[in-house]
């Protein structure tokens, strides 16, 4: 009996396993799965699973460029998933296009709705940060020379990093030269949102918590990247965020990517793909400027 008792636990929970496996399933993880399967490892090499806090979720990897520039920048990439999604492991690809271009890339893991809303996801990408900033020495990494990326609701929490209603102490915060965001929500109300609701309090006015209403001044470059079909994140929220950006005196520019939607651009960044789309090119014109690539 007592041995039929195990092996029915035992059976319960891979079931219990399997079907929380189904449900946190998106189509595109196939694909991701799928592109970094085929991505070459050389140009980088990888620590994995970097505790940046105590909890389970407070873990990131860190790419190490093997030629990397002499400013040595280093890439801090956000994933999106609505805030209840996503993976560090998913993006092997990312990683890998720009650390052949010699960065160095930190891809984090947060904590998701609905367990944990707003501003937990931010909360831990500061930590993040800090982290990497005292860490620097031991990683052979440097936080003097840092660009924030984030994809869909990434690009949320890497503005929200340094337009935040209560300031956070960044200890980086000089070293942040240029944010990324790629298909970003910045200036939305998230009340009877379906996709964002979950990881929001929805008592709380959108107006205390967007980044478009906390943009300070400061010289960090903000390259704005839109899909040009998508059909999940307004397009007015790119706009927005660049007016407003620009209102204070802030560089920001804007660049929409041919026949991409909200999902594919991120993939577009990748080895295979980048011949075929701009989005790397344009990433790398602006962040060329403030990173010199080699000399040849």
């Amino acid at each position: 009996m007592l041995i039929l008792s195990r092996t029915r636990h035992s059976l319960l929970r891979t079931i219990s396993q399997t079907k929380q496996k189904l449900a946190d399933f998106r189509f595109y993880d196939l694909a991701s799965q799928t592109l970094n399967r085929c991505t070459s490892r050389r140009s980088f090499e990888l620590q994995h699973n970097l505790a940046y806090g105590l909890k389970a979720r407070q873990r990131l990897d860190l790419y190490r460029a093997r030629q990397p520039r002499l400013s040595r920048p280093l890439l801090v990439f956000v994933h999106g998933g609505s805030w209840a999604h996503g993976n560090k492991a998913d993006y092997v690809f990312l990683a890998e296009s720009f650390t052949r271009e010699g960065f160095d890339v930190a891809i984090i893991n947060y904590h998701l709705a609905p367990q944990h809303i707003f501003p937990s996801y931010i909360d831990d990408l500061v930590l993040a940060l800090n982290y990497l900033h005292q860490q620097q020495a031991q990683f052979q990494i440097s936080t003097e020379n840092l660009v924030l990326m984030g994809h869909s609701a990434g690009s949320f929490n890497v503005m929200s990093a340094l337009y935040h209603p209560q300031s956070y102490d960044l200890a980086c915060r000089e070293g942040i030269k240029a944010v990324v965001g790629v298909a970003g929500p910045y200036h939305f109300d998230y009340k009877g949102d379906q996709y964002a609701e979950p990881a929001f309090d929805i008592h709380v006015p959108y107006q205390e918590v967007m980044p478009y209403y906390f943009v300070e001044s400061n010289q960090v470059r903000h390259i704005l990247l839109l899909a040009a079909a998508d059909n999940l994140v307004g397009d007015y929220n790119t706009f927005d965020m660049h007016r407003r950006l620009t209102e204070v005196g802030n560089h920001s520019e804007i660049f929409t990517i041919p026949r991409t939607g909200h999902i594919s651009i991120i993939a577009t960044v990748s080895s295979w793909f980048s011949r075929y789309f701009k989005t790397k090119q344009v990433i790398l014109e602006q962040l060329n400027q403030i990173f010199p690539p080699h000399s040849d």
